[in-house]
Order: C-alpha cells, then sequence, then structure tokens
C-alpha cells in the first residue's frame, strides 16, 4: 500500500507543480476580463433564472435551473466545505482562505464558460437525460470534422472521461465516506465499517433513479442543509463578532507573509498557503475541473448561456458564503493554532535509527504513558484516538513548506494491569518519524521535541466539529455530524452521476451497473480502509489534478465560442428579446 500510495504521490507532484495555480487564475482571469465581468451577470441575472423567471415548460432538459444549480451544488456543497476548509487552514494556515477567495472569484467566469459550452453542444437525443460536458464538445466541434480529427477528439473526449471517472472514485466519493466514518466514529463509536456500509445503501437507492431523483433529492436536501450549517456558524461567529475585523486581518497578513509555528499549527510559508488553498478551493468548487457542466447540462432551456451564468453562482454560494462561514468558525474559536491539552507522563526520547540513501529515521524509545494524561475542556482521550508531538528541525527548512518543524504522531492503546481486576491504562504506541532528504533544503543536524504537549490528530470534518464544539459543547457532535452525512451523500449521488456520463460515453449504457456497483463498493473500502488524513489528501488531489489537466486545455481552446455566445445573450437581455414567465411581468 506504501508504494502504491508513493506511486500516487508522485503523479499528484507533477499535476500540482508551480504552473498548475498559476494556470487556472490566468484562465479564470482570461474569461474574467473576456466576458466582460460575467460574475456581476450571476450575481444579478443569475438570481432571477434561478427563481424561475425565464423557465419555459416546453424547453428541452429534464430538471428546471433551480434543480440544476442544486445538483451541481450538491456535488460541490460537500465534505469539501467542512473539511476541506479545515485542511486548508490546518495545513497552509489562514493565508489559505485567501487563496480559496481568490479561486472562487475567477472560478465564477471560469465555471460560467464552461458550462455555456457544454450546453452548446449537449445531446438531448433522450429528453428524459441529456448528455452533456467536455467529452461530448470536443466530439460535437472538432469530431464533426471528420477523418483524423474524428479519432482525436474520440482520445481527447475518452482522456477526459478517465479522469473523471477516477475524481468520481476519489474526491467524489471516498472522500467524502472517509471523512463521515472517521467523525461518527469520534462522537457516536459507531464502526466504520457500519457507516459504510449504510452510506452505500442509501447512495444506491438514490442513484437508481437518475438524473431526475438526484435533481429532485437535491432540490430538498442542499437547501436545507445549506440553512442548517449556515444559522449554526452564523451564531458561533457571533459570538466572537468583536473578533472578526482581526480574522480578516491575519487572513491578509498570512496570505503575503509566513506563518509561524504556534499551539497545534506546525507554521507555513506564503507559497505553501498559496498552495493549499488552490487545492482546496477548487476541490470545493470544483471551477475549472469540468464536472459541474454535466449536472447543468440537463437544465430545461434553450438558451445555453442562461445556464452558464446560472452555474456561476456556484463558486459564490460554496467558496465565498460556506466556505468562509467554516473559516470564521475555525479562526475565531482558536482551533487552528489551540494550546496542547496536557504532557505525556513519561519522557519522550528520540533515538536516530538506520535509515537509507534518501531518509533519515528517529524510533522513539518505547511507549509512554497517558494516564495522567488531563482531560481538556474540549477534547478527551481514548483507545485508537491519535495525536502529536512537535519536533523542532535543526539545519534545514522543508522544501516549499518553509517550516522547520515536524510532527511526531502516536496512537492511544489499552494496557492490562497485573491481573483481570486490576485497573487498566492507557498508553501511546509511537510512529518512527521518518524524513526524505530530499524534501529539506539544507542539511539535517538533529531533530529535538519541541516539548510533551500533546494535540489531537483531526482530520478535516473532525477539526471543523471541535470548533464547534468549543462554541456551544456538543453543537460539533450534532451539527457536524448531520450536515457531514446531508453534505456528503449529496455529494456522491450527483459525483455518481458525473462518473456515470463518462463510463456510458466509454462504454455505451452497458457500463453503467457494474460503474455503480464498484461506487458503492468504494464507499465501504474508503470507510475502513484509509489510514489517516495524509493518504486520503494523496489520493484526491490525484483525481482533481488529472481532471483538471484534462479539461483546462478544452475550455481555453474552445471557450471563445461560448464567450461569444454569452456576450450575444447578454445583448439580447438588454434589449429585452426574452420572455418572462414570472407574475410580476
Amino acid at each position: 500500500m506504501e508504494t502504491i500510495l508513493g506511486f500516487i504521490e508522485a503523479i499528484g507532484g507533477i499535476l500540482w507543480g508551480p504552473w498548475t495555480p498559476l494556470v487556472l487564475l490566468a484562465a479564470g482571469l482570461l474569461f474574467t476580463v473576456w466576458t466582460r465581468f460575467t460574475q456581476a451577470a450571476s450575481m444579478t441575472h443569475g438570481v432571477q433564472v434561478v427563481r424561475g423567471v425565464y423557465d419555459d415548460p416546453d424547453d428541452p432538459g429534464a430538471i428546471s435551473h433551480f434543480q440544476a444549480l442544486s445538483a451541481a451544488l450538491s456535488a460541490t456543497v460537500g465534505l469539501g466545505n467542512i473539511g476541506g476548509v479545515a485542511l486548508a487552514i490546518g495545513i497552509g494556515g489562514p493565508g489559505a482562505v485567501f487563496w480559496m477567495w481568490l479561486v472562487a472569484v475567477f472560478g465564477m467566469a471560469l465555471k460560467s464558460v464552461e458550462i455555456t459550452l457544454a450546453m452548446m453542444y449537449r445531446n438531448t437525443d433522450d429528453p428524459d437525460n441529456p448528455h452533456g460536458g467536455a467529452m461530448w464538445v470536443v466530439d460535437e466541434v472538432i469530431g464533426k470534422k471528420g477523418g483524423g480529427m474524428k479519432v482525436l477528439a474520440k482520445l481527447i473526449g475518452g482522456f477526459f472521461c478517465v479522469t473523471l471517472i477516477i475524481s468520481t472514485f476519489t474526491g467524489g466519493n471516498m472522500f467524502q465516506a472517509w471523512s463521515v466514518a472517521g467523525l461518527t466514529e469520534t462522537y457516536f463509536d459507531v464502526p466504520k465499517i457500519a457507516t459504510g456500509i449504510i452510506m452505500a445503501v442509501i447512495v444506491g437507492l438514490v442513484i437508481i433513479g437518475g438524473i431526475k431523483r438526484i435533481g429532485n433529492v437535491a432540490g430538498k436536501v442542499v437547501p436545507f442543509m445549506c440553512l442548517l450549517y449556515l444559522l449554526a456558524g452564523l451564531a458561533v461567529v457571533a459570538l466572537h463578532i468583536t473578533d472578526i475585523p482581526s480574522m480578516f486581518a491575519l487572513i491578509f497578513t498570512s496570505a503575503f507573509s509566513p506563518t509561524e509555528a504556534a499551539g497545534a499549527f506546525i507554521g507555513g510559508g506564503v507559497g505553501f498557503a498559496f498552495m493549499e488553498g488552490m487545492k482546496r478551493s477548487l476541490f470545493s468548487n470544483e471551477a475549472g475541473q469540468g464536472s459541474a457542466p454535466i449536472a447543468h447540462a440537463a437544465a430545461k432551456t434553450n438558451e445555453p448561456a442562461r445556464e452558464g451564468i446560472v452555474g456561476g453562482l456556484g463558486p459564490f454560494i460554496d467558496t465565498i458564503c460556506i466556505c468562509t462561514l467554516t473559516a470564521m468558525v475555525i479562526l475565531s474559536t482558536g482551533t487552528w493554532n489551540r494550546d496542547a491539552i496536557g504532557v505525556v507522563a513519561a519522557p519522550v526520547n528520540l533515538v536516530a535509527a538506520e535509515g537509507d540513501a534518501d531518509h533519515l529515521v528517529w524510533n522513539v524509545e518505547g511507549p509512554s504513558d497517558v494516564g495522567s494524561l488531563p482531560k481538556g475542556e474540549y477534547e478527551t482521550w481514548s483507545v485508537g484516538d491519535t495525536f502529536y508531538l512537535i519536533a523542532n528541525v535543526a539545519g534545514a527548512v522543508e522544501a516549499g513548506k518553509e517550516r522547520t518543524v515536524v510532527k511526531i504522531t502516536g496512537s492511544i492503546r489499552e494496557v492490562a494491569g497485573d491481573s483481570d481486576e486490576a485497573a487498566k491504562g492507557m498508553e501511546v504506541v509511537w510512529d518512527p518519524l521518518k524524513v526524505a532528504k530530499a524534501d529539506w533544503i539544507g542539511t539535517i543536524g538533529s531533530i529535538k521535541l519541541m516539548n510533551l504537549g500533546v494535540h489531537r490528530q483531526y482530520g478535516g470534518a473532525e477539526l471543523t466539529g471541535h470548533a464547534f464544539d468549543r462554541a456551544f459543547k456538543g453543537l460539533g457532535k450534532w451539527l457536524v455530524t448531520l450536515a457531514a452525512w446531508l453534505f456528503a451523500i449529496s455529494t456522491m449521488i450527483s459525483w455518481s452521476y458525473y462518473g456515470e456520463q463518462g463510463v456510458v460515453y466509454l462504454a455505451g449504457k452497458r457500463g453503467i451497473l457494474p460503474y455503480k456497483i464498484v461506487f458503492l463498493i468504494l464507499v465501504v473500502v474508503a470507510a475502513v480502509g484509509i489510514k489517516d488524513a495524509q493518504e486520503m489528501i494523496i489520493i484526491m488531489d490525484l483525481g482533481t489534478g488529472a481532471m483538471l489537466w484534462s479539461n483546462i486545455p478544452i475550455v481555453l481552446g474552445l471557450g471563445y465560442l461560448a464567450v461569444r455566445e454569452m456576450n450575444q445573450y447578454m445583448r439580447k437581455l438588454k434589449a429585452g428579446e426574452f420572455k418572462r414567465y414570472d407574475k410580476e411581468k
């Protein structure tokens, strides 16, 4: 498994090289200017369209504009908003939030263009189940030229579908199941396999019904879960309302200067915050990834640009609203740089061990007794929990992250006393610290513990739940768990449809049933098989990065068609050429 993860991480490193965020931002900026700031149209006209003002029941398509937006949002508004933001701040620091915002603003234009393009060339041969997405665009625009261009179109479309399926299985499925399983076990001691099975059954019952059932479910679940989460988040922020200016100042400051290690946060440079914010924002709102056009392609409309403008609302709702609220909860409660809840009862000795040409290794001498570890005001310890100590690295700086500290992780196990009746204690089993030389600038001299303070190792959703608990005891346990279940299930049902469309393009309808079976099996596999957040990040970044690089060239190469369509639509709108169906006309 370690070899496989290493291979995946190496590919992810290529996909997420320093050029990736620059290309993404450049594409968003290009289409922002080219469409004359279509973000403004999304915030005004797009809202009217979602309200049904321009809904013509005779237009081709399967679901309304509102249902299409809900289906797309059900894929984007998920654990990325709860867990992804927590990972971005916990790993990259507060500055990551600023870069999430930037991606979202430019992403509104990028998403409007890619959705318009998909709507222009969608397949509506089956009115109840339209097909759309980048693969159909290249088929219609490039493939129709015949000859070798048809083969080229099939290759490009097929490659996009392969990356789509990878992203579906990883970020759209496995990350969701892993997050919910970990959160539910943490709060309610429900075995992860039970959570995985229950989620697989629920998701299976919905996806059997196709896009109409998905649209109906999303149209009911998404507004409810968003409202519930927003109200709870606002209540937490209201407790710290006087700190809001300083929180925004911290976000802006950290975006342009390194953030020093403090408490549970081990530090990070500007470039690292930039990259983490970009990754998590893209994972959350999917701008440029090419997934949302597949859901929007089912909308009932004769105007491709109209649905594109509606789609531009997605990044605003997802990232500017919901992700920002999550960030405010984490920052205002001091969760991201929280103090240690106590110290280990016995000394922890690091001993250099034999490594290899590429790695240095330190072992921890024996387990540590934590029976006397105090229970924190917000945290408790139990068998199986993981946590970490922080050590300082002398003589070198971690490349790309600009920090000089590392985590030493361990997990708690139960130890029996001298007899069956004796009280049982707890001890920490420490993981060896393995450091890759290539990841550091300079020569590592030594590694020493900064202190013996213990921090709980939280997954993304668990960290957000802890933040809510710090404000209102028990709120994280109940609200975040409920929201995580709703967010995850809604994301999984929409992403299952995305992957299904890729399968249909590659193998026809005969591939749908085997695909759905594999999809549901992976729900259970992810719930019990992913060890920690680092493994999950490696896996989900593979899918996101691969899909981004397969979609962006298509949008950049053919986006001029969508821009032309959008500009024509706006001219007609200003001229009053579109019929309104609202009662206020």
